[in-house]
């Protein structure tokens, strides 16, 4: 049987402490809260009361019940008003230095049976131990924030946390209703050490002035469903705690180029450009601790403006290609009231896809989001060919073939010799580089990457892919016409990955290499993406959708683009693909789907 927990301490009320406090007192448990001075008390006795005012405001929590919870919990200062609790639990600032002086205290205090946690985020919870004479009787209990909102805890044993202690405190975990993954003590243990390599890209990607923050941070989310993009997030959390947690990283975890800072963050710190706490990071705020966004000098003027600035018209659009992704465009333009010439190799594809796009717009008008005369109409704006010499008179074409450079550049080479000047030539490709499509013709400033997202019709973002010689005008007219087509268009460099699955697939990478690595299981990985970040998908569940042989094929190009050694595809990723063992479409991947 689990000991049970009368009375918990928690040391420090900022806003993770006051959470932590929270969570506990909502679940019956008698909470001592301290601080260091009356007035971080007070502020910490404020925290609580508008946390839980909140929550009676929104339907939550019965009055009541606000107020038995508030009666559980004792203010005190000072360590010593936790001689007599079962567990305590600091949520102090990241210092290690700190930390050791708090639990060497807590030792001195706390009765010979109490265990004592941490909810460090990025330290050695090992390291911490040793300030104490009950290792074995220390252990990490890692909230998310907000904490009485996020339901995953990390668990973190170090080598000599006792077996009974880390059954103990998952039984309270569930308890509290949280979703615990138990994991050993390693740098970032699993959501940090997989979110921050991400962020720190992310922040290389604005630094380098690949591509602005206001779209990096809208191709995540609508690119990949995030509940927020990587730049407003670092706003979230604190520029400074994001650098001291990806320093202590870096030098714990092998000092992988993912964890170093990128400089851009040190120098932010030390401008003072935390973030929301001091009201501007890499967004500006309407105030210290609002998360209100306000303009300021990098913000994009008007859309409007912007797209009108040297855009060519167009009427009529023809669409290379037969596969999924080519009968979602030829249906997206169709719907937006463009004339649209679907070419493909031959009639019998020509006809398949005609049926494609009939089934999927009566779906439409099943579902009651289209007319029958809407569809009607779109049906009629489309011309099926299979011959290239039809696209002598359209204003733009998308290419949506195979991905292969040498039948990009053949078709390219091509729709050069049949197009009128003044055609914007677009590829949809996802990982070949833009330009040597473009250089196979001769009007490389006409062409650029329009990178829609599968499916097509769903989707809301387009990467806009510019590259060296691709012109203004040409940019500008890729931007008006995914505004006509209702999409949110993102403006890039042609690099490999773009920037949605450039700062993906590195993430899906680093998750694969800690399964390899056996300090976790899929299931708590993806449990711990899911319920700590919030994200919509857990890395295995995303790789076995997507196709582990597409998401090698994309590592790999990033990899040799990049060559940063933190970017070579894990071993266990190549493993999986020589197997055959693809995800879903084989019944096979990081989990077995046939007996689902």
């Amino acid at each position: 049987m689990a000991r049970e927990f009368n009375t918990i301490g928690v040391v420090g009320l900022g806003t993770m402490g006051a959470g932590i406090v929270e969570v506990f007192a909502r679940n019956g448990i008698d909470v001592v809260a301290v601080e260091i001075s009356e007035p971080a008390v007070e502020r910490g006795r404020v925290t609580l009361t508008r946390s839980t005012d909140r929550a009676v405001a929104k339907g939550k929590l019965d009055p009541a019940d606000r107020d038995a919870l508030l009666s559980r919990v004792h203010f005190a200062v000072g360590l010593d008003a936790l001689h007599s609790v079962d567990l305590v639990i600091e949520a102090v600032p990241e210092h290690l230095d700190l930390k050791q002086r708090i639990f060497a205290e807590l030792d001195r205090v706390c009765k010979p049976e109490a265990i004592l946690a941490t909810n460090t985020s990025s330290l050695s919870v090992t390291e911490i131990s040793v300030a104490t004479h009950r290792p074995n009787q220390v252990i990490g209990i890692h909230f998310f924030n907000p904490a009485p909102v996020m339901k995953l805890v990390e668990v973190v044993r170090t080598v000599v946390t006792s077996a009974e202690v880390v059954a103990d405190v998952e039984a309270l975990c569930a308890r509290l209703g949280k979703v615990d993954v138990t994991i050993n003590d390693r740098a970032g243990f699993i959501a940090n050490a997989l979110l921050f390599g991400y962020l720190n890209h992310a922040v290389g990607m604005f630094e380098s002035h690949y591509a602005s923050r206001e779209d990096i941070d809208a191709a995540m989310k609508l690119g990949c469903g995030l509940p927020m993009g990587p730049l407003a997030l670092m706003d979230l959390i604190g520029l400074d705690t994001a650098y001291e947690i990806l320093d202590t990283m870096y030098r714990r975890g092998g000092r992988d180029r993912r964890h170093a800072p990128v400089p851009l963050i040190k120098q932010m710190v030390t401008a003072g450009l935390l973030g929301r706490k001091s009201g501007r990071g890499f967004y500006t705020y309407e105030r210290p601790g609002s998360p209100v966004v306000v303009p300021d000098e990098a913000t994009p003027v008007a859309t409007g403006a912007a797209l009108a600035d040297g855009a060519r018209a167009i009427a009529k659009v023809g669409v290379v290609g037969s596969g999924t992704m080519a009968t979602g465009i030829i249906e997206v333009f169709a719907k937006a009231g463009y004339e649209v010439v679907s070419v493909t190799r031959g009639a019998e594809k020509s006809g398949r896809v005609c049926e494609a796009v009939k089934t999927s717009l009566n779906k439409g008008v099943v579902r009651g989001k289209l007319s029958e005369d809407d569809r009607d109409t779109a049906l009629g704006r489309i011309t099926w060919s299979a011959t290239l010499d039809h696209l002598a008179d359209v204003d733009l074409v998308v290419e949506a073939v195979v991905e292969e450079l040498s039948v990009k550049k053949a078709l390219f080479a091509s729709l050069d010799e049949i197009c009128k000047p003044g055609v914007v030539l677009a590829t949809t490709t996802s990982s070949l580089p833009v330009i040597d499509v473009a250089m196979a013709t001769q009007r490389p400033a006409d062409v650029v990457g329009l990178h829609f997202f599968n499916p097509a019709p769903i989707m809301p973002l387009v990467e806009v892919v510019r590259t060296i010689r691709t012109s203004p005008e040409a940019t500008a007219t890729a931007r008006a016409v995914c505004a006509a087509l209702g999409k949110t268009a993102v403006v890039c460099g042609d690099r490999s990955g773009f920037i949605v699955n450039a700062l993906l697939f590195p993430y899906l990478n680093d998750a694969v290499k800690m399964l390899e690595a056996s300090y976790s299981t899929a299931d708590d990985i993806d449990h711990a993406m899911k319920l700590g970040c919030g994200y919509p998908m857990g890395p295995f569940e995303l790789l076995d959708v997507v196709g582990l042989d597409v998401s090698l094929a994309i590592q790999r190009e990033l990899y040799l683009e990049l060559r940063e050694p933190g970017f070579a595809p894990a071993p266990l990723l190549e493993h999986l693909v020589t197997a055959g063992y693809l995800g879903r479409k084989t019944g096979r991947g990081f989990r077995d789907h046939t007996h689902r």
